[in-house]
């Protein structure tokens, strides 16, 4: 699921907008799959899809991007300036709870 390479971590994550709230629902078939409040018009969802992973991982918005998929449900995000494993223990608390 996740990769590391130069300095930064790529995943895919498949995105479900108009949700109740903005929550990691789990890991499905090796996607991570992240409920979104906001629609996606003009880029809403995308918008709050990248704050709402650096708030999860703890990194500024900044540090997150949209790499593919950005009028997709499916796409795949870089975050740099954070390990593989600390990417993964963070996630894991977060879908734990």
């Amino acid at each position: 699921m996740i990769q590391e390479k130069d300095g930064s971590l790529t995943f895919p994550v498949r995105v479900v907008p108009r949700a109740k709230k903005n929550e990691i629902v789990g890991v499905e078939r090796g996607t991570l799959k992240v409920r979104i409040a906001a629609t996606p018009v003009r880029g809403k969802a995308n918008e709050a899809l990248v704050e709402f992973l650096a708030q999860a991982l703890g990194v500024r918005k900044r540090q997150v991007e949209i790499v593919s998929g950005q009028r997709a449900r499916n796409k795949t995000i870089r975050v740099r300036g954070l390990s593989e494993k600390e990417a993964r223990k963070r996630l894991r608390n977060l879908i734990a709870s």
